[in-house]
């Protein structure tokens, strides 16, 4: 059985194909393998739970009896099998995607798809930007994602690598030529791989090591090594059709960053031994995509010098290479003197081969590659040869390599490493007191921010061997991870390095801290004898707190100021990167708080800097969730203050939506193609401003829910409310990442990291931090001032930023359920609290729907976006009984351990972890 063909289908017609085909291929394998009653229990709960959605009176009761009747074995059923539907209809709703966006392209030819390079050239083009004006700002553009662990892909990668071929096989189907028998073929694939998935074990037994995370992001190099390419011949396409006749320098505007073994904020098992270990994992994944097209190119370029003489010039070349390092010549010496373009293929091989790097601290061959831009200089002369033989186009692969050259280097990614401040603080006073600066640790913190400050500047770069029989674990590791990350720089080039970004930034010394150990690590490299680092670590401050986002120009300025700090940044260009962070904010001050002193902070940091001749580059730590700063990206981009985006931009790849962004390469190279899309445009078209009114009506309305929001979070009893009503326990003892859940293990709101705080409000289907506090703030505009209501609806019409703030929040209602939420509020055993915080929670929703209803216009949330409402409305009935079994068994497991405090509970511990993968398969987020 398989998909019929269906030429003249719609798209909801063709999804609805799929999702059946799926459906029905698992309902088979469920009946061959756990048997027929199995099958119809999940058919039973599927009925009664589409029946409750239809509004049929005595559904809700009955769905719930039919739940509470289960035993663990048949829930474990029922819970396996709707989570596996989700994989599967979520495959189906990516394929359509692909679907809708090629017959689109197809359709509007020869005009440019939306949302694509091609429409950024077209757009500069009409508004008359010559050839000057465009390279100008080609050569300002340089987007890079910064992929990170957390919240981790709840999904095993075994899983995950099936999906992935039950998702090319399904994309086989729509192949017009496809014959019956291979059709066939394809079907019998996607039942086998199903088949194996149902008897898979979907959690894992323990949480992944650090380099376990490591590889898990190389997972998807090779979706990016297809996808990059793409987009670089998109541009250059674009260029060529709108400027013919005009050469442009394509720069390389991609590049990839990670946190991946260099996070170690609250993490302990990110040591400066795994730092030293990913980094050299990441060059060893690199060096062998390029080995790889080495072999491609090699069986290409069959050009013999006989026929074409483009190549004359590599011939001398080679000569001088083998003059100086004969094992190369040696290498070269079994390919034909004619075929010069394979003998140099076969040089550069040779040398790939020899930048292998066992440790930093290993010799390296002399001709071996240090970095991408060695290997980039080996690349030059062969495409300017191919280009005199005429076999270079924009997407030849020649031509595709050298572009991953420049974005991948031999570093894959750049490697960030991240610290608390508080951390640093530690770590400092015991290096300064066994270093003898200071009596002793607790002096140098009890010193004032700006003591501190020239503390560090006294000593920078002035002290040298540290005892470590006088420190304290974390500051050895802290020195040698330094000694680590300037190796590194030094052996592979600088650019394997992102930069050091310090968590709670909020004075000079934070990052001076910093900056005092890469100068520590580059006096002791040389009092060793060896090279010194020519280019300093990027230092990165994180603004993330309300409180410190709203005095973060303030603190930049200070930092500005120091002397040693500002020749630092003059080494680097006079470019600082400033990151923002979406997750903590949110928690601290609640949804529209943080979107407005995010939105004011990058104004006032780039006036601050602009006004010292420093420019800014804006690195933004966005969630996947709404209630993290996620959504739509390029829409995020478009809705960042104007005078904040110059062409250069950082943003975070959070590791819950790599899969969904990067599994597949006609998606990756979409996103990739979006995002640079918005860089483009954001910085190179003018946008009208946020009128004066607005900007103060925004402000007051922060302010006002910030209120409501701390109202409800320092509710007495508020924290025991939040443990008892969602799955935050089940949560934080999921082995899906390698990172503690709280920074300090404390049972606080302050130290609960944002990841499961909005992972457990999602799973409850309460939403509220991507809401909470909204409704409050519009309502009293709307009846306290007529004249400001005009204006909110003015906002939501003409400003990126308030659009995409009220958008966001729509979205996060339509997913929300306060039936489904309610449910869970009955779980706590404080009547009181429940009473007070769960009337706040109802209240808030109905205020904030009718609100945005009324600025949006017409009766239902999402009516704008019917295809999205189509989505939820069709995933719902199979998300309630999950959410209904979840709350069942939380119920279960916690009566019995208040039977008997000395059982672990553990029993229905899977069980509860199995509908935690299942409801974020539905609701396609985790936190």
């Amino acid at each position: 059985m398989s998909p019929a063909p269906a030429p003249a289908a719609t798209h909801d017609e063709l999804l609805r194909r799929d999702v059946r085909f799926l459906g029905d291929m698992l309902g088979s394998v469920i009946q061959e393998l756990a048997g027929e009653e199995a099958h119809a229990l999940v058919e039973e709960v599927r009925r009664l739970a589409r029946e409750r959605r239809q509004g049929r009176h005595d559904a809700e009761s009955a769905l719930a009896a039919r739940i509470e009747s289960l035993d663990e074995r048949q829930a474990t059923v029922v819970a396996r099998a709707l989570g596996i539907f989700f994989d599967l209809s979520n495959i189906a709703e990516d394929r359509q995607r692909i679907r809708v966006l090629r017959e689109r392209e197809r359709l509007q030819h020869p005009e440019p798809l939306g949302e694509s390079l091609a429409a950024g050239i077209a757009e500069l083009k009409s508004l008359g930007a010559p050839p000057d004006d465009v390279q100008k700002v080609l050569d300002r553009l340089a987007v890079e994602l910064v992929f990170t662990a957390h919240p981790s892909e709840a999904k095993r990668r075994s899983i995950r690598a099936k999906l992935r071929r039950m998702r090319k096989s399904l994309q086989e189907f729509d192949t017009a030529d496809l014959l019956p028998r291979e059709r066939a073929r394809h079907a019998a694939d996607m039942r086998s791989e199903l088949t194996l998935l149902w008897q898979t074990e979907f959690l894992r037994p323990t949480r992944p090591t650090v380099l376990d995370e490591v590889d898990r992001g190389l997972s998807i190099m090779p979706r990016l090594w297809e996808a990059v390419p793409q987009v670089h011949a998109a541009l250059r396409r674009a260029l060529a059709e709108h400027y013919p006749g005009h050469r442009f320098a394509v720069p390389a505007f991609l590049s990839f960053g990670s946190w991946m073994g260099g996070d170690r904020d609250g993490n302990p098992f990110v040591t400066a031994d795994v730092t030293e270990a990913t980094l050299l994992r990441l060059r060893a994944a690199a060096i062998e995509q390029h080995l790889a097209w080495c072999d491609r190119l090699h069986d290409l370029l069959t050009v013999s010098a006989h026929v074409a003489d483009g190549a004359l010039p590599l011939v001398a070349a080679l000569a001088a290479i083998g003059s100086r390092w004969p094992a190369v010549a040696r290498a070269i010496e079994p390919i034909p003197g004619h075929e010069t373009y394979r003998r140099w293929i076969r040089m550069i091989r040779t040398r790939l081969e020899a930048s292998r790097v066992e440790s930093l601290a290993s010799p390296a061959a002399d001709w071996a590659y240090r970095d991408g831009d060695d290997l980039e200089a080996d690349l030059v002369p062969l495409l300017e040869a191919l280009r005199r033989d005429h076999c270079l186009a924009e997407d030849s692969p020649a031509q595709s390599w050298f572009d991953l050259v420049r974005t991948f280097g031999l570093h894959m990614t750049r490697l960030d490493v991240r610290q608390d401040a508080r951390a640093y603080r530690e770590i400092m006073g015991d290096i300064l007191a066994a270093a003898g600066v200071v009596a002793d640790a607790a002096a140098y913190e009890s010193l004032d921010d700006a003591a501190r400050a020239r503390m560090l500047v006294d000593s920078l770069g002035r002290v040298g061997a540290v005892p470590e029989d006088r420190l304290r674990p974390l500051a050895i590791d802290s020195l040698r991870l330094f000694q680590v990350l300037h190796a590194a720089s030094v052996r592979c080039g600088p650019r394997c390095l992102g930069g050091a970004v310090v968590s709670l930034t909020r004075c000079p010394a934070d990052v001076l801290s910093v900056l005092w150990l890469w100068r520590w690590a580059q006096t002791r490299a040389a009092a060793a004898g060896g090279p010194v680092a020519t280019a300093d670590i990027a230092v990165v401050p994180l603004f993330e707190k309300i409180n410190d986002l709203a005095h973060a120009h303030d603190t930049l300025a200070a930092i500005l100021d120091v002397a040693p700090y500002r020749d630092h940044l003059r080494g680097r260009g006079d470019r600082q990167i400033v990151m923002v962070g979406y997750s903590d904010s949110t928690k601290d001050g609640g949804y529209v708080a943080a979107c407005c002193g995010l939105q004011n902070a990058q104004s006032q940091l780039h006036a601050a800097a602009d006004a010292r001749g420093v420019a800014l580059t804006f690195f933004h730590g966005r969630g996947g969730s709404l209630g993290r700063g996620g959504g739509p990206a390029a829409r995020g981009i478009l809705s960042l203050p104007s005078e904040t985006l110059d062409g250069s931009l950082r943003l975070t790849e959070q590791g819950e939506v790599l899969a969904e962004r990067y599994d597949d390469p006609e998606i990756a190279r979409r996103h990739l193609e979006q995002v640079t899309w918005a860089t483009l445009v954001a910085s190179s078209v003018r946008r009208s401003e946020p009128k004066p009114e607005w900007t103060a009506i925004a402000t007051r309305m922060a302010e006002r829910s910030f209120a409501v929001y701390r109202d409800l979070v320092d509710q007495p009893g508020f924290i025991g409310y939040f443990s008892q009503t969602t799955p935050i326990d089940e949560i934080e003892t999921l082995p899906i990442a390698s990172r503690p859940s709280r920074r300090r293990g404390e049972r606080t709101l302050d130290d609960l990291r944002a990841i499961p705080w909005v992972f457990a409000w999602t799973q409850s289907r309460c939403m509220i931090p991507a809401w909470y506090g909204l409704g409050t703030a519009l309502t009293e505009v709307k009846y306290d001032d007529r004249h400001g209501w005009q204006a909110v609806c003015d906002m939501y019409r003409q400003w990126p930023f308030f659009q995409a703030t009220i958008d966001n929040a729509s979205l996060a209602l339509a997913k929300a359920d306060m039936v489904i939420a309610q449910r869970y509020s009955e779980l706590t055993v404080d009547d009181d609290a429940r009473r007070r915080i769960w009337q706040r929670i109802a209240a808030e929703r109905d205020r904030t729907r009718q609100a945005i209803l009324d600025i949006v216009g017409g009766g239902e949330l999402l009516a704008t976006t019917p295809w999205f409402q189509r989505s939820i409305e069709a995933r719902n009935p199979s998300i309630d009984p999950l959410n209904l079994i979840q709350i069942e068994f939380m119920r279960r497991r916690r009566a019995e351990l208040e039977a008997d405090p000395s059982s672990a509970g553990d029993h229905h511990r899977e069980l509860l972890r199995l509908c935690v993968q299942g409801i974020a398969a539905g609701m396609r987020t985790t936190g």
